[in-house]
């Protein structure tokens, strides 16, 4: 890399949107190791009669996915991908997870070979044909465009992180000097970032958590209280740490202690998306019993997607093919209900056999 590392970030959901914030202001502050300008690129679509980049570069407001919350002026919303990634030294990486194959086809061939990605994205794809297991989404980002790809994931609801409330996060990569790197581009006063060498492990507690929030929203739903959310999320963290063992090596139980694991597990059971899906499952239940996820996610995300009933369904096959799915009730419910295949009345009947509770 240069002297100074130029920023690109592919993505402009309202978490995509509160990274710019932080990025937008840090390159500002951080004149000397970074480009001031930085590129965030965005899906154009209209609003209110308008292309969406221009009302964003206009007010410097993401107006649609994170009103109210001024982006700095030197974060410009491109709707070309291959113009705003091209010259870019550093790829914040920050959509959902099923776009971002065709994302990397696009910029293959068009960004610096010497560049450094970093994936926010909090999911993972099946394995290649073949090939048993999982396959990351920074080993995807990796395989297509050819450079590394580090990790950043934690407790970090986006509305909450716009408004500087305190959190923390976890950078995952192979090198010191990465990690510092990116530490100095995403660390605010009130966004700490520890840095770690457990890439996968640090991504898949992202991916896997988003699960278990689905449960902790279904006990919401059925108004229960916070003992049995309290069992979700023991159950949930204990499958998230078994799953762990089975497809990572290396995978190191410390890991699931950092804000990536048990902290960001906490944050999507009491105030995530995820969460927020699985009260509204059972709502509709009562109300529509033919209701279908795509109707929820126009009904409650304007426009986003829900994560966790895709990585669902995703870790749902990679244990079919391992004959596992029984080992992980927790995550088989949860899989059921999305597909409309279980009442979610029946989910605690799942907590109250988990083989945890077996002699």
């Amino acid at each position: 890399m240069g002297e100074k590392s130029s920023v690109c970030i592919v993505g402009s959901g309202n978490w995509g949107s509160a990274i710019a914030k932080i990025v937008g202001q840090n390159v500002v502050e951080k004149s000397d190791m970074f480009e001031e300008r930085v590129n965030m690129y965005m899906y154009e679509e209209k609003f209110e009669g308008q292309k969406l980049t221009e009302v964003v570069n206009q007010r410097h407001e993401n107006v649609k996915y994170l009103p109210g919350v001024k982006l700095p002026e030197n974060v410009v919303a491109m709707p070309d991908l291959i113009a705003a990634s091209k010259n870019a030294d550093i790829l914040i990486f920050v959509m959902p997870h099923q776009f971002v194959r065709g994302t990397c086809k696009v910029m293959q061939e068009h960004i610096k070979d010497s560049a450094l990605a970093v994936s926010l994205i909090k999911g993972f794809d099946k394995a290649p044909e073949g090939k048993p297991g999982i396959s990351m989404i920074s080993s995807m980002i990796e395989d297509i465009l050819g450079i590394d790809c580090a990790v950043l994931m934690g407790a970090n609801l986006a509305p909450e992180v716009a408004e500087e409330q305190f959190c923390e996060a976890t950078i995952g990569c192979k090198n010191l000097a990465d990690g510092e790197l990116l530490k100095n581009l995403f660390e605010k006063p009130y966004f700490r970032c520890s840095i770690c060498m457990d890439v996968q492990t640090i991504e898949m507690c992202g991916a896997l958590k988003n699960v278990v929030g689905i449960g902790a929203g279904i006990v919401d739903g059925m108004g229960l209280g916070h003992n049995t959310k309290a069992a979700v999320l023991r159950l949930g963290l204990m499958e998230m740490v078994k799953f762990g063992e089975m497809f990572i090596d290396g995978s190191q139980e410390v890991t699931f202690f950092e804000s990536c694991g048990v902290a960001d597990l906490v944050a999507t059971c009491h105030g995530g998306r995820n969460r927020m899906l699985g009260e509204a499952v059972v709502k509709s239940t009562k109300e529509n019993p033919n209701w279908t996820i795509r109707e929820l996610e126009k009904e409650i995300l304007r426009g986003q997607s829900f994560q966790g009933p895709l990585v669902a369904k995703e870790i749902h096959e990679v244990l079919q093919e391992r004959g596992k799915v029984d080992d992980f009730p927790l995550f088989k419910a949860i899989y059921k209900i999305c597909q409309r295949e279980m009442p979610p009345q029946e989910f605690i009947d799942c907590l109250r056999c988990h083989p945890e509770h077996m002699d």
